[in-house]
């Protein structure tokens, strides 16, 4: 990871345009190649972001952006105050918690609750950006990345987004859709999954932990 902390203006062009006048900020330029630009407030928010996969371009005081669509983050440079880089490694990723964990477990040992057909590779399948919650294929044996969460928001979209983006990359998976599963999805998150091609699914904890097991037992 790249940190930048400098007295920056940005615009951004793209589907809608904007602009960040000049002001100290700090710039965090990560290994997956995405470029965040943040103020001392909005807790971890970022004033504005490009997503991976995008390529950083340092032409003397200009940083521009670029994702694969074409929009632009452009970050002109007036005064560096720091600037560092650090080797993180692989993260471990997020523990879940029990309900999480759970509803993982419950899914995948009933993965037809995606849909007729469906048939489990494995939960927890690793990547370079850690694991996908559940891999799976549907009826036409097409690849879908599940990713699970409590309750549904838009940063659980943009995790998964960045997972199908690379499992995308193996030959041996593509096409891999992606559905985003939850107790509870917020109406931004579904609209953005949406817009993505993410499938949604709404899951009844209670329901899926009351379910009868239907396995072979003696009694």
């Amino acid at each position: 990871m790249r940190l930048v902390i400098a007295r920056c203006s940005v615009d951004y062009a793209g589907r809608l345009t904007a602009h960040l006048p000049s002001a100290p900020r700090l710039i965090l330029v990560k290994a997956d190649g995405s470029v965040s630009i943040h103020a001392d407030d909005r807790a971890y928010k970022p004033l504005n972001w490009m997503s991976p996969p995008c390529t950083l371009k340092e032409d003397d005081a200009t940083w521009t952006v670029v994702n694969k669509a074409g929009e632009k983050l452009i970050i002109t440079m007036e005064e560096v105050l720091h600037d560092s880089s650090h080797e993180l490694g692989v993260d471990p990723g997020l523990i879940k918690d029990g309900v999480e964990a759970h509803l993982q477990e419950l899914l995948a040992d009933r993965i037809e609750t995606l849909g007729e057909g469906y048939t489990l590779i494995r939960r927890e399948y690793p990547t370079a950006i850690g694991p996908v919650d559940i891999l799976c294929r549907d009826a036409d044996g097409a690849t879908v990345a599940v990713e699970l969460k409590r309750r549904g928001d838009i940063d659980g979209v943009e995790q998964l987004t960045r997972y199908l983006d690379l499992l995308n990359r193996d030959p041996h998976l593509a096409p891999v859709k992606g559905v985003f599963a939850a107790q509870e999805i917020k109406p931004q998150a579904r609209v953005l999954a949406t817009d993505r091609g993410i499938g949604c699914l709404v899951l009844d904890y209670n329901a899926m932990r009351g379910i009868e097991d239907d396995k072979l037992r003696l009694f």
